[in-house]
């Protein structure tokens, strides 16, 4: 684990013919721009699927997320996300204009490591 205080969480859906591009852009422009803000230390991003899992002796079954998409971000502060260089940051290249219009259900979260 990093020595980041607080992780925020961003998962979404996105329109299935726009997956390759919203993956494309995600890596290759998004994730690297948000790097370079003051706070963010490290981007993980994860695609849910189904599973199962043992408690109290029984195998469950679980369905996959109702969002497709997570990307996990560890900060050091909620600051971070609300700062003019955050705020440049998310609005640069393809992101703005080709991808977030075919986003939907997104949910943003923000915990404090314990």
């Amino acid at each position: 684990m990093s020595d980041s205080k607080y992780l925020f969480i961003v998962s979404m859906n996105v329109k299935s013919q726009y997956e390759d591009l919203f993956n494309e852009v995600y890596d290759d422009e998004h994730v690297p721009y948000l790097l370079e803000v003051p706070g963010v230390n490290k981007v993980t991003r994860g695609k849910g699927e189904p599973f199962q899992f043992s408690i109290a002796g029984e195998t469950k079954n679980m369905d996959a997320p109702h969002q497709k998409f997570v990307a996990l971000y560890e900060i050091d502060s909620p600051q971070v996300v609300k700062s003019p260089e955050w705020a440049k940051a998310v609005e640069k290249g393809r992101w703005s204009e080709q991808v977030r219009e075919h986003t939907s259900d997104r949910s943003h979260f923000m915990y404090k490591y314990i």
